[in-house]
């Protein structure tokens, strides 16, 4: 060839490939490294659900991220079964592919007194639930209808408790998910050695039929109940698999296929994403063409599929043709945008309970803290953890919009729990800073760290601070109380009656002390009431507090606000129709400045007498300047509010409930009436005067 002649030859460098000896090997299907790597991952949906910054993260490995082999992981009961298990997986082929089960697993450590596990079983046993919308069913080994509340006292003594969710991919198609899942804990009981006490509730309100199975801490001989941490993570799912193909027969490669398929826009952190990123490792994921290949195959396709759908969500960015790099958060951001899916599909279930829809730009997420205070009616509530207890509340609000709250602290799922669907609440930012008891107490202790109630009256007394009723002692006795529960916390030293040391940061850490206990947030129950039951209600309810404040709360003409601006009308039309307000010259209603109290007291009287018929007790009224003193025995919920009962010898008298009191149930307490107000000796109540 001359140097002159021209060649439209032109070398382009392919990627290497790794031919072995000399005779090409067939790269292997990404449908086999889909589930090669489906099988090896601990978490993302096949064993227990994946931990962020927990103790089992400290168990890994630094370098690899795998659980580190050791001892510790084969202690317990079932670890033989588990090796036996994942040595047959190993030796299947793809034409015995097993069906995929999903099985979630948490140990539960119950504290003594906590009230976690009634709640965790009050809520799988919420309405909704099964196949008509109805209740959730309770059922054990041996019954269709189990009883919750005896399986809880039994275990009251427990140390733990075991709660999995076992959700077969192929739920829907199996003939009985109750039998399913009793098959399963068969298969337990023979693998572990033991009888187990358990109880199961079938959940039918997600688009995968699962059943929530709570297992006591005990074997049948009463010891503690130890599960090997291998038979946890695989081996309760290799069982469920084995019963699931046993049924449906081995899963064929166009059902994989197809289930693959339908992820490829699935806005969640899916299989062909965990497959993609152990194929691409710290690099690039190299997917051109090979030497000769005119078409392309499904493997191909469907992780271009994929990468397109995830480019949308700036998660994979194409650096050259068939070169993608994918974004080192990808994982952490595609579950939590799952987590707000499901979290809308929550919203959207609830509204459509209600026979609404609403525009999805009105929905607001709020996860563990709001920046505003929220007030509406509750529609949903849900757990953010479905093993655990915490709870989200789902709140149509007077603003129009629908919000999404999850209560980060045990305390505010305490308190989601006083909430029945239908009822009002408020939610509103936790006040950030010391309290002003705290400020208070710093303050006289000064450099020397040393309080003194004594001279603390002293001071007050002599500068005439105000303070409500002008009682002093309360008012002193009221920061002894805040010392006295940051002492059982470990924050301050109690040298005797009169005399406490507090450390140099003893305002930070009484903050700390608070944000623990309550979080983020704290919501209160305005009304157990909905509000159709508060238009004749007789009592003063929510509405009638909303009608005397001189800060009416702002209600959109939307959703909820509107709803609520009707009832209000309504309701003024009731307190005429009942002589409570009238109708003035102008044609306006008006009504005493005192009416809530009236309304109050008529209630309580009401109530009182009929209780006392009951209990064979006679029940009385304090007036003013009276002390109210007896035990503090249980609650009762009225038109006006929660309310305690204090029974003493002779009579027993209806209180305004506070959540402190809940620690003094059964224990002696004590109080004052003063200006239609009681002061207590750990919290205060206030009347609320007004005009309509």
């Amino acid at each position: 060839m001359s140097s002159d002649d021209s060649s439209d030859l032109r070398l382009r460098a392919g990627k290497i490939r790794d031919r072995g000896s000399g005779a090409a090997r067939r790269p292997r299907s990404f449908v086999a490294q889909v589930m090669k790597a489906v099988t090896k991952a601990k978490g993302g949906g096949i064993g227990p659900a994946p931990t962020r910054g927990g103790r089992a993260d400290r168990r890994r490995d630094g370098a690899s991220g795998r659980p580190r082999k050791g001892r510790c992981c084969r202690i317990g009961r079932g670890q033989a079964a588990a090796d036996r298990l994942k040595l047959a997986a190993e030796g299947r082929g793809p034409s015995q592919r097993m069906r995929r089960v999903v099985v979630k697993a948490r140990i539960v450590r119950l504290k003594l007194g906590s009230k976690g596990a009634d709640a965790h079983l009050r809520y799988l046993q919420r309405d909704g639930t099964d196949r008509e919308g109805e209740k959730g069913r309770l059922y054990g080994a041996s019954t269709n209808v189990a009883d919750g509340r005896a399986f809880l006292d039994q275990g009251r003594e427990d140390r733990h408790q075991f709660r999995f969710i076992v959700a077969p991919e192929d739920g829907d198609q199996l003939s009985d998910l109750c039998a399913f899942t009793r098959g399963v804990m068969n298969q337990m009981e023979e693998d572990l050695g033991t009888k187990l006490d358990w109880v199961a509730v079938d959940h039918f309100n997600t688009g995968h039929p699962h059943s929530h199975v709570v297992v006591r801490g005990k074997d049948e001989t009463g010891k503690d109940l130890i599960i090997a941490q291998d038979y946890i993570t695989d081996g309760i799912r290799l069982r469920a698999q084995e019963l699931a193909t046993l049924e449906l027969g081995p899963e064929t490669d166009l059902e994989l296929r197809s289930k693959l398929t339908a992820e490829i826009a699935a806005e969640r952190f899916t299989r062909i994403d965990r497959a993609m990123l152990a194929e691409a490792g710290e690099g690039p994921l190299d997917l051109r063409p090979e030497t000769g290949q005119v078409s392309a195959d499904f493997d191909l396709t469907l992780r271009i599929g994929r990468l397109q759908t995830l480019s949308r969500y700036g998660l994979a960015t194409e650096s050259e043709p068939g070169v993608w790099k994918l974004s080192e958060h990808m994982e952490r951001m595609l579950r939590e945008l799952g987590e707000r899916g499901d979290i809308i599909k929550a919203i959207n279930r609830a509204l459509t309970a209600r026979g609404e829809e609403r525009a999805l730009e009105s929905y607001s997420l709020h996860g563990e803290d709001a920046k505003a205070p929220i007030k509406g009616r509750v529609i949903d509530k849900r757990l953010t953890d479905e093993l655990g207890e915490r709870l989200g509340v789902v709140v149509d609000g007077v603003d129009g919009r629908v919000h999404h709250v999850a209560l980060g602290s045990e305390a505010m799922s305490n308190a989601a729990e006083e909430a029945s669907i239908g009822s009002i609440v408020e939610i509103v930012p936790a006040p950030a800073g010391p309290r002003p008891a705290d400020r208070n107490i710093a303050q006289l202790a000064g450099a020397s760290g040393e309080y003194r109630p004594s001279i603390h009256r002293a001071i007050a007394e002599a500068s005439r601070v105000r303070v409500r009723g002008g009682d002093y002692g309360a008012y002193v006795e009221s920061h002894v109380r805040r010392l006295e529960a940051l002492r059982r916390a470990g924050i301050v030293e109690r040298i005797d009656a009169d005399h406490w040391r507090l450390p140099a940061d003893f305002e930070t850490r009484g903050a700390d002390y608070d944000a623990q206990r309550r979080g983020r947030m704290t919501l209160r129950v305005l009304s157990n009431l909905d509000l159709e039951s508060q238009i004749d209600a007789n009592g003063a309810t929510w509405l009638d507090r909303e009608l005397a404040s001189p800060n009416r709360t702002g209600l959109t003409h939307a959703g909820f606000g509107a709803e609520t601006e009707a009832a209000k009308q309504r309701r003024r039309e009731a307190l005429v129709a009942k002589g409570h307000a009238w109708r003035a010259q102008n044609g306006g209603i008006r009504a005493p400045k005192d009416l809530i109290a009236r309304l109050e007291r008529g209630e309580i009287e009401r109530v009182g007498k009929s209780m006392a018929a009951d209990k064979l007790t006679p029940f009385r009224m304090k007036g003013e300047g009276e002390r109210v003193s007896g035990v503090f025995t249980g609650t009762t919920n009225l038109v006006s509010g929660k309310y305690a009962i204090i029974e003493n010898a002779y009579e027993f008298t209806l209180v305004p409930w506070r959540p402190v009191m809940d620690d003094r149930l059964g224990r002696q307490i004590s109080g004052v009436v003063r200006d239609s107000d009681i002061s207590w000796d750990f919290t205060r109540t206030r009347a609320i005067g007004i005009g309509m």
